[in-house]
């Protein structure tokens, strides 16, 4: 078998297939944040050996450390390992367009129609699905980050603990982690004699620029401002953003009612790419397709320039043992967290006899088949099992 390579070597692929892969990620990628992380560790660092597991670890620590949605800056940074900044944003608008295109037209629909009265009932099935297709990759991810080193599994259960009890990723404990394996790993010897650490090399603003109605400007402006600030200031995946977004669209702004943010949420559920996706299919609510765009635009600027900006320190510093233990001891963390949100999800989805059987037929089925299983057509096949099953059960 061919060695992995380095993230430090020059690729073994062209940007062309790396934006080509994500393409199809977000058009195909079902299971919300997490099985997203393990989809592309699985075709990028297993099966097609592009990315090497230190610079997979060295994104998904990024990813979790930093705030915004965890898929996306995970696929943002496979875009810069080898492709720097325009890598980067490239990868991850071919990443989010598939997805964005599919919650306006569903956007479309809802306000057109009148609701989505089919949801509850394709929700009902995919919810269930979708747990063991998140439960597989959160076991193949903890199998790779966590060795048999006592230290390491007590960060990973704590982690999956805290997940548990607060149903929010603590990112003070997942930073934590990784200063406990450092000072027990590779304690600083001189503090004071290190070498001085350059400034941030800079990165150029990239404007975005999108044609809105004037007569909705104020509107507009607001939509922008509170969607930057998710981006910006929630730590984690979907799991952690869905109540922040609660708070500002039904309680404070009430641009929506519940029913229609919960709507929004499983229109998030039932489509591939990242689960903040929602944020289009909130905005083309609030204020047609203009207000779908900028939605989008304020939730994700801000998680591409949290990612590309420290980078840098991770490509130039992650080979120096304590940064190497710091990073280790965070993605263990990271780990346990998302092993953790999948007992939160479950207890979301799995509220009965059917959806507790969909749950481990899918599970038992993809232990069994792997990769020869696609995710789509399980969830095709869960969709339709809930719109049969789901009347039945609450007419």
């Amino acid at each position: 078998m061919t060695p992995a390579p380095s993230a430090y070597e020059p690729p073994t692929y062209s940007l062309k297939q790396l934006i080509q892969y994500f393409l199809k990620l977000g058009t195909l990628g079902f299971g919300g944040p997490i099985a997203l992380v393990g989809y592309m560790h699985r075709d990028l660092v297993e099966d097609r050996q592009w990315i090497s597991e230190s610079g997979y670890q060295e994104g998904l620590t990024l990813a979790q450390v930093a705030p915004g949605p965890l898929a996306a800056q995970l696929g943002f940074y496979m875009g810069y390992i080898h492709y720097g900044i325009w890598g980067s944003a490239l990868v991850g608008l071919a990443f989010v367009l598939p997805s964005f295109l599919m919650v306006v037209t569903l956007g479309w629909a809802y306000t057109r129609y009148g609701g989505l009265s089919w949801m509850q009932a394709v929700f009902y099935g995919v919810g269930a699905a979708v747990i063991g297709i998140i439960a597989i990759s959160a076991y193949k991810l903890t199998r790779k980050m966590v060795s048999t080193d006592w230290l390491l599994w007590g960060i990973y259960l704590i982690n999956a603990a805290a997940t548990v009890v607060t149903q929010s990723e603590r990112v003070e404990l997942i930073l934590g982690a990784g200063f406990l394996v450092w000072l027990i790993k590779s304690p600083p010897r001189q503090w004071f004699k290190a070498k001085q650490v350059r400034g941030l090399a800079a990165v150029p603003f990239i404007p975005f620029l999108a044609a809105v109605p004037p007569a909705t400007t104020a509107l507009l402006g607001q939509i922008f401002l509170f969607f930057a600030a998710a981006g910006s200031f929630v730590f984690g995946s979907g799991l952690a953003i869905v109540p922040f977004l609660y708070g500002g669209v039904v309680k404070d702004f009430q641009w929506l009612d519940a029913q229609q943010f919960l709507d929004a949420v499983a229109v998030a559920m039932i489509t591939p790419g990242p689960v903040v996706i929602t944020t289009g299919f909130i905005g083309f609510l609030v204020a047609g397709l203009p207000g779908a765009c900028v939605a989008a635009i304020a939730m994700f600027i801000p998680c591409y320039l949290l990612t590309i900006i420290p980078a840098p320190y991770f490509r130039k510093h992650g080979k120096n043992p304590g940064i190497s233990a710091f990073v280790n001891g965070v993605t263990v963390a990271a780990t346990g967290a998302i092993a953790g949100a999948v007992v939160v999800l479950g207890q979301q989805s799995i509220r009965d006899i059917p959806t507790l059987s969909i749950g481990l037929i899918t599970l038992a089925a993809l232990w069994k088949f792997g990769k020869k299983l696609p995710e789509p057509l399980i969830v095709a096949i869960a969709a339709a099992v809930g719109l049969l099953v789901y009347p039945v059960m609450y007419p």
